[in-house]
């Protein structure tokens, strides 16, 4: 069997390389650049936990200088919190300004205190990309080809052929080909997949420093700060943490293409490092600049035949704090378990077409939200009308989608999936939805080792949770063949896929003996009240998309369709 074809060498497309490795699944990387990135600390990604430990899961034990940036940066994981901005309620329409270290309404009445909360971690993506390269590294079932540039692609029934051209130019055979490359993306302009959307959504100027300021690991969030003379008022601030006394400020520019000068940026750096401190600038060294500019685009199509499309090839977001390279990352996740078993065991179409139906309904409902959510935001009023007498509302939209909340910001759910199982008798609700990311608790392994539940995503089965409370204190010799154990093992031993059996002591919202399945990707399929094997069956079938062998007609039209293309 061919590998596959990864084009783009970037954080999704290194990601996918490896959690396809991880499964046993054979892939070339395409990397139009010479295999290194630029150091850019005003280039970062903003990640939500789940995500983050995706990453430290495929990157395993850290060697070397990437080792010590990646620990950094986990470190920073554990304690960063970003300073939630408060309004006093009279304030009329929401016109309050907002310092650190306290909030004053227009009529001077002051807040003391910032909130602060937990926060999605916040990384240079230089560091990052290091890491899975790192990670790379005498990794057997991937290579990665340098000097590469895609110029053509040919689908057939049985495969895909890739041209590139460059010092190695020269015709690659793969299995199944994914675009991983880009905004600008080839693959999807090879495919003929429309992109539409808006362009320059919003634009920000970006400096990162290194600076000592009072909020040791603290993200922060200004929206209207009162210093601003250097440019329109209006616009908020953000600043956020990176290891070693570094910050990335951000600032919201006013509508239009206007040239951000070097002379601009000092300014607003010098105006908000001394508003924060409340006093003369501090001393600070400016590390790197530029100008982030917002787009939000959806690809028409991830899915041709053999060729897909994941990341920024077939989405653009990031207005809002929404998490453009987050959403790239899940992507590469999802489509990496599903290709796994097409790879191994013959095309598996429901399931493959599934990628697009999950993934694209996710980003898509981001995107509506944060299109929502930008009038009223920038606007200036009528949020009145969405939060009735709160002029908090404001900040509590941004503050959901910098923390990773609510329809801006919280991972997305795949509650209408054509892989999510019909009504089950046996179906019972925990504090987890169906459909979404499940929460990370101790469990026992098959080996009688206690391990996190997201240690065992990523390997390519099923994972069946048993709640059984007490089992923690007892050697797994004592409880492994008692009580309802055996007859558990038996239904999940019958499954039509690869599972794991583990066992936890509990899970938010689970009584005793309920029983989780949950998907590679670390989705829940289902709870069921106790051993149910006929629900289970049928709840990890429809988690692969039905019946393998009633696809098989599928796979030979959809092949037939992509070689005449």
């Amino acid at each position: 069997m061919d590998p596959v074809i990864i084009v783009g060498a970037g954080p999704v497309g290194l990601t996918l390389a490896l959690a396809l490795a991880r499964q046993e699944v054979p892939s070339v990387v395409l990397d139009e650049g010479p295999g290194k990135d630029e150091p850019r600390l005003a280039r970062t990604a903003v990640l939500r936990e789940d995500t983050t430990a995706l990453m430290e899961r495929l990157t395993g034990v850290p060697v070397g200088e990437a080792g010590a940036r990646w620990a950094g940066w986990r470190a920073m994981r554990r304690k960063q919190v970003m300073r939630e901005v408060k309004f006093d309620a009279s304030a009329e329409g929401g016109e309050g300004v907002a310092s650190p270290g306290g909030i004053t309404s227009p009529g001077g009445v002051t807040n003391p205190g910032a909130v602060t909360k937990p926060a999605p971690l916040h990384i240079a993506q230089h560091v990052l990309t290091d890491a899975l390269r790192a990670a790379l590294v005498g990794e057997r079932l991937v290579k990665v080809v340098v000097d590469s540039r895609l110029d053509a692609i040919e689908q057939e029934p049985s495969g895909v052929t890739a041209h590139t051209r460059g010092p190695k130019g020269t015709w690659w055979r793969g299995s199944y080909l994914v675009g991983c490359d880009g905004q600008r993306s080839t693959v999807r302009k090879l495919e003929d997949i429309r992109f539409p959307g808006r362009t320059a959504v919003e634009r920000h100027a970006v400096a990162a420093l290194r600076a000592e300021l009072p909020w040791d690991g603290q993200a922060l969030l200004h929206r209207m700060p009162p210093w601003r003379t250097s440019g329109p008022s209006g616009g908020e601030v953000t600043g956020r943490p990176l290891p070693d006394g570094v910050w990335r400020l951000d600032w919201l520019l006013p509508p239009g293409k206007d040239l951000v000068t070097p002379e601009m940026l000092v300014a607003h750096v010098r105006e908000t490092l001394a508003g924060w401190t409340g006093g003369p600038t501090p001393p600070y060294e400016l590390l790197d600049t530029g100008v982030h500019t917002v787009h939000h685009r959806l690809a028409r199509r991830w899915r041709v035949g053999r060729v897909f499309l994941a990341g920024d090839a077939a989405h653009c977001l990031g207005t809002l704090g929404t998490h453009g390279l987050d959403e790239g990352l899940r992507d590469a996740d999802n489509l990496a378990w599903k290709l796994a078993p097409a790879w191994h065991h013959g095309p598996h179409e429901a399931l493959l077409d599934s990628y697009q139906a999950e993934r694209r309904s996710a980003v898509a409902a981001r995107l509506r939200a944060a299109d929502q959510a930008l009038p009223l935001l920038r606007g200036g009023g009528g949020l009145r009308a969405v939060v009735p007498g709160s002029a908090r509302g404001h900040d509590a939209l941004l503050m959901d989608g910098h923390l990773g909340q609510g329809a801006i910001g919280a991972p997305g759910t795949y509650a209408d999936s054509p892989l999510a199982p019909r009504s089950l008798e046996g179906e019972v609700p925990v504090d987890t939805p169906r459909g979404a990311p499940v929460m990370d608790v101790r469990v026992t392994a098959e080996d009688g080792s206690f391990v996190q539940l997201r240690d065992r995503l990523g390997r390519g089965a099923l994972l069946v949770v048993l709640i059984a409370p007490g089992t923690g204190v007892w050697d797994r010799k004592h409880w492994a063949t008692a009580g309802i154990m055996p007859r558990l093992a038996a239904a999940v031993t019958a499954l039509p896929y690869p599972a794991e059996l583990l066992v936890a002591e509990s899970y938010p919202g689970a009584a005793a003996h309920s029983v989780l399945l949950v998907r590679p990707d670390g989705h829940l399929v289902t709870a069921l009240s106790g051993v149910r094997p006929a629900d289970l069956y049928a709840a990890a079938e429809a988690a692969l998309g039905g019946p393998v062998r009633a696809q098989a007609g599928a796979a030979e039209q959809a092949g037939a369709a992509a070689g005449s293309r």
